[in-house]
């Protein structure tokens, strides 16, 4: 973090024209990137499946979280419906996700609403994010607010961040950090707050924050103070009222799936061209040693140097022992033949497939096998190996 002439409205949004130039505290990396950060290693240390954030915004922090391997449904809720739908389409899947699906099913979906209305498809989830929402909440729907998130979604654990006060004053001019905020509280009022909700609702909380201040100034706390709430016995509640009545008053406005290995079709591509090249691999390496055992090579100097692979995967010695340990391929006149078991040593195919019979089922009808099916098979030579 350092110091530098800046104007105020970096810190503070709408009040550019009104502050002259003074110095103000800049963060580095910015105040909003350290909060999405500390949720980001939240998420990777706890792994949960299912994660909202509840006021989402321009949905920057579900962008950060969705390239997380452990989650597989992603919800944002946002007062705001233009703002979802312009930044729907960041969310949804690139080429790339499709080239190399991911393990894990993901669903994402936005809807529009108040985060103090119920909605049963917000119930069950492992961690809710309320990234400096709450100081945007008039008295009546602060009031509910706990009701509707630690009493009815009740999810596994809960994330509220919002801005301590006693920062303020390091900021010229500052009064409220935003024109909407409805109220900022010191560290005493935040967890005078926190530990009433937790209490009432059967959760632990522990306290911390990102935005350290400067030196000289370390009595004021964080900038953003938060608050991380975990419900007792670690487990979401289902609730009573979604076992008698699905309630929807959220209006879905955008949602997207993203290929995975657990979807057929995805998974097939990827075990067929993985395969496929592995088998490849195997045959340009074994190529050299054939046409030399057949003679090809006689009329060649000593130091002439057969065509292969220039670079490969790096295997732990373990990971070595087990492929040695396998099957080697082998050739029956003008074939090549790489043993299922063979390819199944390599961490890469044994990642995806259980067994023998599994790959063989999968592949069968895309790449060509032995008679007994316990081996791919292909020409040892092809157009492309007589130009060398």
């Amino acid at each position: 973090m350092e110091e530098n002439k800046l104007q105020c409205s970096s810190v503070v949004d709408g009040n550019f024209e009104e502050v002259p130039r003074e110095t103000v505290i800049q963060f580095k990396p910015p105040l909003y990137r350290q909060r999405y950060q500390f949720v980001k290693n939240l998420v990777e240390q706890h792994e949960p499946k299912k994660v909202a954030d509840l006021g989402c915004g321009d949905t920057s922090l579900l962008r950060l979280l969705k390239v997380n391997p452990c989650i597989e449904l992603l919800v944002g809720v946002d007062i705001n419906e233009d703002k979802l739908r312009w930044r729907g389409d960041t969310l949804a899947p690139f080429m790339g996700d499709f080239l190399k699906p991911r393990d894990l099913n993901l669903t994402i979906t936005l809807y529009h609403g108040s985060v103090v209305e119920r909605d049963s498809r917000l119930l069950g989830f492992d961690l809710i994010t309320c990234i400096e929402l709450i100081e945007h909440l008039d008295s009546g729907d602060l009031a509910r607010f706990p009701e509707v998130v630690f009493g009815y979604l009740s999810p596994s654990m809960i994330v509220i961040s919002t801005p301590n006060s006693e920062f303020n004053p390091l900021f010229p001019s500052v009064t409220l950090r935003d024109s909407d905020h409805k109220f900022e509280w010191t560290r005493m009022e935040f967890q005078t707050w926190a530990l009433y909700v937790a209490n009432r609702y059967d959760y632990s909380v522990e306290f911390t924050g990102v935005g350290e201040p400067p030196a000289g100034a370390e009595n004021v706390g964080y900038c953003t103070q938060i608050g991380i709430f975990r419900k007792n016995g670690g487990k979401a509640m289902k609730s009573c009222v979604s076992e008698q009545h699905d309630q929807h008053v959220y209006k879905a406005v955008f949602t997207t799936s993203y290929p995975s290995l657990q979807q057929e079709r995805f998974f097939k591509l990827v075990l067929v061209n993985e395969v496929s090249q592995q088998v490849e691999s195997l045959r340009v390496s074994h190529l050299p040693r054939q046409k030399k055992q057949d003679g090809e090579w006689g009329d060649k100097p000593k130091d002439s140097k057969a065509p292969g692979p220039c670079f490969g995967p790096v295997f732990t010695e373990i990971e070595k022992a087990k492929i040695e340990n396998s099957p080697k391929p082998f050739c029956v006149g003008d074939k090549f033949f790489v043993p299922l078991q063979r390819l199944l040593a390599y961490p890469k195919l044994n990642r995806l497939c259980a067994n023998e019979e599994m790959m063989r089922s999968v592949i069968a009808d895309s790449i060509p096998l032995s008679s007994d099916g316990s081996a791919v098979v292909a020409d040892l030579r092809d157009y492309f190996d007589e130009q060398f």
